[in-house]
């Protein structure tokens, strides 16, 4: 068996139900998206490892557990319609909830609420034409999201561009936290740190801080991160590689980009538009990962295979990662086209609107 290094700090096939009806697995955690100070993940690596290494099961070909995943990333589906479009410049930028508008209307100087008085419906919600500028329209929602207090929890005073799509012109930028609030699209960078060994492909896997707000405590990627306003995908992806893992920008600068998944998630008011570009970086053998920002407790270097029997078993990874290492499995040969719904899982990875 191969050694465990560690380091501290749509197509005609078989239909989603009839996949996910098989037997579920043991071992999951409950999590919530939207608690600010959620409680950690009630597990450790010995658990992960366990289960990991917990082969002779024969359920490598079976999809389900890769399904159930991308499920988790995209609820709420049956629910777009409680959402009118946020507009800028005739532009739809994003989408905010019914419920949700009510608490912006006292921001006259701010926002245009359209809709049928009568009827006392909403049809959507823009910026006042008065608010010209990116310059403008950043600090006036600004004021707004400090206005609206612990209705947007997590604030984290980090700055993301508002787009009709990416590359295109920036109308504002946005508190990370709001994004969800006015379902504006959010872009990120993921990267697979990877080793190879004896022929065989191990995967570097960190495990989340306790006090993060976030996914305390759950597996994550060697290296992620939100793309901010005014940074490029590659730098942003050095940037991370530096402060999360220790890695240098001599070998940062090899990540190759590898292309994008996408996923929407609706849930109360929030409706998370995202969009993640993927990387891959291939490590040296003696390379060990140090955390340099306490967003990270731990790592582990794990076999391939046994990333893949933790995605598929448990619920232990923060639930957009499971997507990109998913995308890794297929791109590395180990999801095979002879596996029931390979084709209906692969073009899931990008249920979201991937633009």
């Amino acid at each position: 068996m191969a050694t465990i290094a560690a380091a501290a700090g749509r197509c005609s096939s078989p239909t989603r139900r009839q996949l996910l009806t098989r037997r579920r697995l043991p071992f999951s955690v409950s999590f919530s998206s939207t608690a600010p100070h959620a409680a950690a993940a009630g597990f450790g690596w010995t658990d992960a490892l366990r289960v990991a290494g917990d082969g002779g099961r024969g359920d490598e070909s079976d999809l389900s557990g890769y399904f159930r995943k991308v499920d988790t990333c995209n609820r709420g589906m049956d629910k777009r319609g409680e959402f009118v479009k946020f507009l800028v410049e005739d532009q739809v930028v994003g989408y905010v909830h019914k419920g949700f508008v009510k608490h912006l209307r006292d921001f006259h100087d701010v926002f245009t609420i359209s809709g049928n008085n009568s009827s006392n419906t909403v049809e959507n919600v823009s910026l006042q034409s008065s608010l010209r500028t990116p310059e403008d329209r950043t600090h006036a929602i600004g004021e707004v999201i400090k206005s609206l207090g612990e209705m947007i929890p997590g604030i984290r005073n980090e700055l993301y561009p508002v787009t009709s799509s990416y590359g295109m012109p920036v109308y504002f930028s946005l508190e990370r936290a709001a994004a969800p609030y006015f379902g504006i699209k959010a872009y990120g960078v993921h990267m697979n740190g990877y080793v190879e060994k004896d022929g065989q492909k191990f995967l570097w896997i960190g495990k989340r801080s306790d006090v993060k707000q976030t996914y305390p405590g759950m597996l994550d990627h060697l290296v992620a991160g939100g793309l901010p306003y005014g940074i490029s995908c590659k730098e942003n992806i050095i940037k991370e590689c530096e402060e999360e893992a220790g890695i240098p920008r001599s070998i940062s600068t090899n990540a190759t980009s590898v292309g994008a998944i996408s996923y929407m998630d609706i849930e109360g008011f929030r409706y998370k538009r995202d969009v993640l570009f993927c990387y891959d970086l291939k490590l040296p053998e003696d390379f060990v990962p140090n955390n340099e920002d306490g967003e990270v407790d731990s790592f582990r270097l794990i076999p391939v295979p046994h990333a893949a029997n933790i995605i598929r078993r448990t619920e232990f990874f923060k639930p957009n990662c499971n997507l990109v290492i998913i995308d890794f499995l297929f791109r590395h040969g180990y999801i095979h086209p002879d596996s029931r719904g390979y084709l209906n899982l692969l073009q899931s990875l990008r249920s979201g609107d991937c633009s």
